[in-house]
Formats: C-alpha cells, sequence, structure tokens
C-alpha cells in the first residue's frame, strides 16, 4: 500500500509541473492539516500558521521543478514550513541565546518521561515555553532532528542547540510540575 501512496503522490507531483490545477488542490488536500500542525507547534497563533503553510503551498508550487524527489514531498514541504516558521519568528526578533560551549557538558539525554495522562500537561506547557525553547523543544521532540540538523536550521552551533534544548527541557519540567 504505502508503494501505491508513494506512486500516486510522485504522480500528483508530476501533474502539477505540468500545471494540473485539480492536482494542485489534490496535493494541498493532502498535506494542509499536517503542515498547519507544523506550524501552529512553532508559531503559536492560529492567523500566524494559516498565513505560513499558505505562503509555504505558493513556494513550493512555484519551485516543484526543483523538486527531485531526495526525499517525499511531505517532507520537503515540511522543511519549507520550518523555515518560513522560523524565519517569521526571527522577523519578531526572538533570539535564540547562544551559550558557551563549556558552559553545559551533557551526558546522554534522559527522555522526558511522560504517561498518557501527562501528556496533554507536556503540550500546554510546550505552548506555555518562550518562543525561543519552544522552537528547540519542537525541531527536536516533535520534529526528530538532531541537534545537528537543528543547528543547521537555527544557524546555530550543535553545542547551543544541546544547551538551549537542555535548558528548555528543565524549563518545560519546572512548568509542568506547576500546573
Amino acid at each position: 500500500m504505502e508503494t501505491d501512496i508513494r506512486f500516486t503522490h510522485k504522480t500528483l507531483v508530476e501533474q502539477c509541473k505540468a500545471g494540473n490545477s485539480s492536482s494542485q488542490f489534490e496535493l494541498y488536500g493532502l498535506y494542509v492539516d499536517a503542515m498547519y500542525n507544523v506550524g501552529i507547534r512553532f508559531l503559536g497563533s492560529k492567523e500566524e500558521a494559516e498565513d505560513i503553510v499558505q505562503d509555504s503551498f505558493v513556494d513550493a508550487f512555484k519551485n516543484l521543478n526543483n523538486f527531485k524527489y531526495d526525499s517525499s514531498f511531505g517532507a520537503w514541504l515540511k522543511r519549507i514550513v520550518i523555515n518560513k516558521s522560523i524565519n517569521r519568528l526571527k522577523a519578531k526578533r526572538i533570539p535564540v541565546v547562544p551559550m558557551d560551549a563549556h558552559e553545559y557538558h551533557l551526558s546522554d539525554e534522559t527522555p522526558l518521561e511522560t504517561n498518557p495522562v501527562d501528556i496533554k500537561k507536556v503540550k500546554l506547557g510546550i505552548a506555555k515555553l518562550p518562543d525561543g525553547y519552544r522552537q528547540i523543544i519542537n525541531l527536536y521532540l516533535i520534529e526528530g532532528y538532531d541537534h545537528v540538523e537543528i543547528g543547521e536550521i537555527l544557524n546555530i552551533s550543535t553545542s547551543t542547540s544541546k544547551s538551549q534544548y537542555h535548558r528548555a527541557k528543565k524549563k518545560l519540567l519546572e512548568i509542568i510540575s506547576e500546573m
């Protein structure tokens, strides 16, 4: 079944490249909700997330000839949404505070332990984080990027990503414990 989905998505992408507007609409329908969820996690605002998603689809459709199937269309589009969300936050001048690489010596990560009852608290806690911390948490925990990739996305060092994540996780645990 997965092969059928990839084939269908590739067919849709190729039809979009040929200018088929109904294929664009269908591709949009397949990904809009997932991309909106990515945008809302980063921006925390329904209106901004909607704007970012629309801009991302416009850019994706304009640049579809540059899409070479190195990844899935969804992964390519998600990267566009994440980059646009980060750029929006940067435009609002919400900095990721660089830290001295030696200030924290991080050992193996201890996972944020939750049970199904706590998931709601974690989501509420993430929403209460300052934007810079929320970015790191979303990229690492939710989107699954590693610290090298986060560093590339945010234009920071890997050690800054790790230390920011450590601080964000500590702040998240404080917020959750106060709930």
